[in-house]
C-alpha cells in the first residue's frame, strides 16, 4: 500500500511538472529534460509511468477533459434554469483555465496538435453536447427564442468562449477573462432571449456555480 501511494505521488508530480512546461512552451517546445527538472524526477521515474512525451500529453488531455466533464455534472445537479447553467458552465470553464495548470496545458496541447489534425476532438464535442442539451431545455423553458437550433447554438457558444479566452490570453494572459466572458453574455442574451424574459437577464448573466468543482488526481 505504501509503495502504491509513493507511486501515485510520483506520477502526480510528473504530471504537474509536465503541465507547467506544456502550458509554458507547448507540446513541441517542452523538452523531456525541462519536464523532468520541473517535476524534480529522474528519466527512469518518468518512463516507469509514461512511455513517451506524447503518452504524457495524452494523459494530461484526458485529465483536463475529466475535470471539465466533472464541472458539467456538478452544474447539472444544481437547481437552476438551463440558460443559467450554460452561463455557469462558461464561467466555470474560465475559472479552471485561470486556476488549474492541467486544464491550461490540456487546452494548449489540444489546440497545438489540432493545427495538423493530430488533436483530439472529444473534449470539444462533449462540451458542445452538454451545451446542446441545456439549450434544448432552455428553449422548452421559454428562456431561448423558439427559432434557435440547439446544436447550432451549442457550437456557437463553445466557439465564442474559445475565441474570448484565446484573445484574453494573448492580450492580458487571461487576467480579464472573467470580465470578458461576462461581456460575451451581455451581448448575447438580449438577442437570444424572448423579450418577455428580458427582465431576468441580469440574474442570468450573474449566474455562477455555488458547488466547488475540485480536481482529484488519479493514480
Amino acid at each position: 500500500m505504501v509503495q502504491q501511494q509513493r507511486a501515485a505521488v510520483t506520477r502526480a508530480q510528473i504530471v504537474r511538472g509536465a503541465a507547467e512546461m506544456f502550458d509554458r512552451s507547448g507540446f513541441e517546445g517542452a523538452s523531456l529534460v525541462e519536464i523532468l527538472e520541473a517535476a524534480g524526477m529522474t528519466k527512469g521515474a518518468l518512463y516507469f509511468h509514461f512511455r513517451s512525451k506524447k503518452d504524457l500529453a495524452r494523459h494530461i488531455i484526458a485529465e483536463q477533459h475529466r475535470i471539465s466533464i466533472s464541472a458539467v455534472q456538478a452544474i447539472a445537479a444544481q437547481e437552476a434554469s438551463a440558460i443559467e447553467q450554460i452561463v455557469m458552465l462558461c464561467h466555470e470553464m474560465a475559472r479552471q483555465i485561470v486556476q488549474d495548470p492541467i486544464v491550461r496545458a490540456g487546452i494548449r496541447i489540444t489546440l497545438e496538435l489540432s493545427a495538423d489534425d493530430r488533436g483530439p476532438a472529444g473534449p470539444y464535442l462533449d462540451w458542445i453536447a452538454a451545451c446542446q442539451g441545456l439549450a434544448a431545455r432552455a428553449v422548452a423553458e421559454g428562456d431561448l427564442v423558439e427559432t434557435i437550433d440547439p446544436p447550432t447554438f451549442a457550437r456557437f457558444v463553445i466557439g465564442a468562449f474559445t475565441g474570448v479566452q484565446t484573445v484574453s490570453q494573448v492580450l492580458t494572459h487571461r487576467v480579464d477573462l472573467e470580465q470578458r466572458v461576462d461581456e460575451m453574455w451581455g451581448f448575447l442574451l438580449p438577442g437570444i432571449m424572448p423579450t418577455t424574459r428580458h427582465s431576468g437577464m441580469m440574474r442570468i448573466r450573474a449566474a455562477r456555480t455555488d458547488v466547488p468543482v475540485t480536481r482529484t488526481a488519479r493514480p
